[in-house]
């Protein structure tokens, strides 16, 4: 319900303002957040509110109809939570999205304050790829993300830095080589900060790896590796959750920074 609520304030306010820039600069949201939920709006209820044309953005006829619907439902909603006042104690749902790595590694030490203190609030934690972190927090889909933050950060979002790490290069224990890998070929994540922060210590060595493999997660990386199919950039803290599970690694720290 609330994210329903969000999202007609964020039609109101596009309503009154005519401009998707404007309010995505307000809101806090990014443009392609905003479009996504007025196309949203408009899907559900069959039928355009908005007009985009030469001359700019206008309301439709049923776009007029559905801002008095709006602004009906929120006053209404404003009435009943003055008339039922939250209770003393925190409640409802927490929407938490980390790598599989970050719920190993940081979460219980993160959460367990935060459980301690507010016992009846649920978590809803979904994991996936560290590249899509931002996105999802960015679109609203969950409340806080644990993630690298890149050099800048959208707009709407703050941060918290919880810990910081190098970036150090990982090959599998019996290659033969001398050199720890560091010659290539390359495992390497397809997308993310991972990925960018090694593009930008290969060039700055004017070096042009030999990319064997380019996998979307973490998982992947590491079976890879295993497997003598490459080298691999990765962070300590990886390193350190998954040396039960995967003895057969060596770290080298020459870290990408």
């Amino acid at each position: 319900m609330l994210n329903e609520h969000r999202e007609l304030r964020l039609f109101l306010h596009l309503s009154q303002t005519l401009n998707f820039g404007r309010t995505s600069l307000d809101c806090h949201v990014s443009p392609a957040t905003l479009t996504r939920t007025v196309q949203r709006l408009e899907a559900g209820l069959g039928h355009r509110l908005f007009d985009r044309g030469p001359r700019g953005v206008s309301l439709t006829a049923e776009g007029h109809r559905f801002r008095a619907y709006a602004m009906e439902a929120l006053e209404l909603w404003r009435t009943y939570r003055e008339e039922h006042p939250d209770p003393a104690e925190l409640t409802g749902r927490l929407a938490l999205f980390a790598t599989v790595t970050a719920c190993q590694a940081l979460l219980p030490d993160l959460l367990a304050p935060f459980r301690a203190a507010h016992p009846q609030v649920r978590l809803d934690l979904r994991t996936g790829d560290a590249a899509a972190a931002l996105a999802r927090l960015d679109e609203g889909e969950v409340d806080a993300a644990v993630a690298g933050i890149p050099a800048r950060l959208p707009g709407p979002l703050v941060s918290r830095t919880v810990a910081v790490t190098e970036l150090v290069f990982v090959t599998a224990r019996d290659r033969a080589d001398d050199g720890l890998g560091l010659d290539g070929p390359f495992v390497l994540p397809r997308r993310g900060l991972v990925r960018e922060a090694a593009d930008r210590w290969f060039r700055a060595r004017g070096h042009t790896p030999e990319v064997a493999a380019e996998p979307d997660g973490h998982e992947g990386l590491l079976t890879l590796v295993a497997l003598g199919c490459g080298t691999r950039c990765r962070t300590p803290a990886r390193a350190r959750t998954q040396c039960g599970a995967r003895p057969a690694g060596r770290a080298s720290r020459h870290s990408p920074a």
